[in-house]
């Protein structure tokens, strides 16, 4: 069993000029994205933010001693003309994908330092809010203010958009992700409901209506096994649905104690799928479940002085980040004890 999340530490923390929106690991659980509602992205070295905090406590933590080779913050990108609002690496090459209000989806090359500016673009018709790329890493899914979801294939850029008008969601889409198997992906929406599509045919196979209750659903990610989505809503409710019976299996529930949200924010696993975190909107302490009874555990206080809008944990490691309206994101991690 992994270490619950009350165990784990702020290590690092990084700023930007504005509200921080969005947060994305890399496959390897190597790097980290930011971005924020200034418009600007920032990558960071995780292996650089963990041994910094090691410097603090032996007392090296001078920025002096810190050179441009060390620093935690690997590229800051500037190219777009508003709120960035979903973040994306490359399963397999130095490749950003970033979405925005601007109407863009930009992709950078940030293995050169040089370039700070996006190498291509795509011109959206609409805002865009979420974007995955497939797990090979040749399509791309996209969501906005459109009730349409859009794939797009990488390469040609060409759109594909589901032929059948009854498939398609009636409010703006909130997220999209793919299944690891790669045969599926999930789609949620302001319209309430949960959708699953095949891959392939680019069809809705199965459709969860009111999914949680009528109110919005912020979020729905696919567990390792393909098996399962959790998704979260605005009625403060995380809920696990077994796609085989089409049912929710387990609502964790105990969040809001104060009832409806009012921003969107998203649930996560954690990386062994032993836990189920989400960010309170009032205390913005973070919930945790036991991923398998819904058993509470203990809150973690985030340490934000606004709400928290995005949490994303490591694909491979104790270790998430936090990204809060303060303009902040914090990198909290699990340092290892001697007994582990």
């Amino acid at each position: 069993m992994a270490p619950e999340v009350s165990a784990y530490e702020t290590v690092y923390i990084t700023a930007h000029k504005g509200p921080c929106r969005t947060a994305v690991f890399d496959k390897a659980g190597d790097y980290v994205a930011t971005a924020s509602e200034d418009a600007s992205i920032k990558i960071l070295n995780v292996e650089r933010m963990i041994a910094k905090s090691k410097d603090d406590l032996m007392g090296n933590s001078s920025d002096k001693m810190v050179g441009m080779e060390q620093h935690p913050v690997v590229r800051t990108l500037y190219d777009h003309a508003a709120e960035v609002t979903s973040l994306d690496f490359h399963p397999f090459h130095s490749l950003i994908a970033s979405g925005s209000k601007d109407f863009t989806i930009k992709f950078f090359e940030f293995a050169k330092p040089s370039i700070k500016k996006a190498t291509k673009f795509i011109q959206e018709a609409a805002e865009v809010r979420c974007l995955k790329y497939h797990p090979s890493g040749d399509y791309l899914l996209v969501g906005t203010q459109h009730p349409a979801v859009r794939l797009y294939d990488a390469n040609t850029f060409q759109c594909f958009v589901t032929s059948n008008e009854k498939d398609h969601h009636i409010g703006p889409i909130t997220a999209v992700n793919w299944c690891p198997n790669a045969n599926m992906y999930v789609t949620s929406s302001k319209d309430g409901d949960l959708k699953i599509w095949d891959g392939v045919s680019n069809k809705c196979v199965l459709s969860f209506q009111k999914a949680h209750d009528g109110h919005e659903v912020c979020s729905a990610v696919f567990s390792k096994n393909s098996k399962y989505v959790l998704s979260s809503g605005k009625d403060s409710i995380v809920k696990l649905w077994e796609l085989n019976s089409s049912r929710c299996l387990i609502a964790y529930t105990g969040a809001g104690t104060t009832g409806k949200m009012e921003h969107r924010t998203n649930a996560a696993f954690n990386h062994t799928e032993d836990y189920v975190l989400f960010p309170d909107e009032k205390t913005t302490s973070l919930c945790c479940w036991d991923a398998r009874n819904a058993d509470r555990q203990r809150l973690l206080s985030l340490g934000h002085n606004s709400i928290v809008k995005c949490l994303v944990h490591s694909p491979k490691e104790t270790a998430f980040i936090s990204c809060s309206d303060d303009f902040r994101a914090r990198f909290w991690y699990k340092k290892p004890s001697l007994t582990d």
